[in-house]
């Protein structure tokens, strides 16, 4: 069978998005997203186990 690729066009600001996970070696990060758009990246820098 042959399979249809799906071509997807980014925002700016998905594109950075995109960027700062490939650049991240480790962690997590939090996505603010406002009228269906990115508009924020927190990158969580501590989180402590007990």
């Amino acid at each position: 069978m042959e399979e249809k690729k799906k071509v997807v066009l980014l925002s700016e600001q998905e594109q950075k998005v995109i960027d700062i996970m490939r650049n991240i070696n480790y962690g997590e990060l939090r996505i603010v997203i406002n009228n269906s758009k990115p508009v924020r990246v927190e990158e969580i820098k501590k989180s402590v186990q007990l």
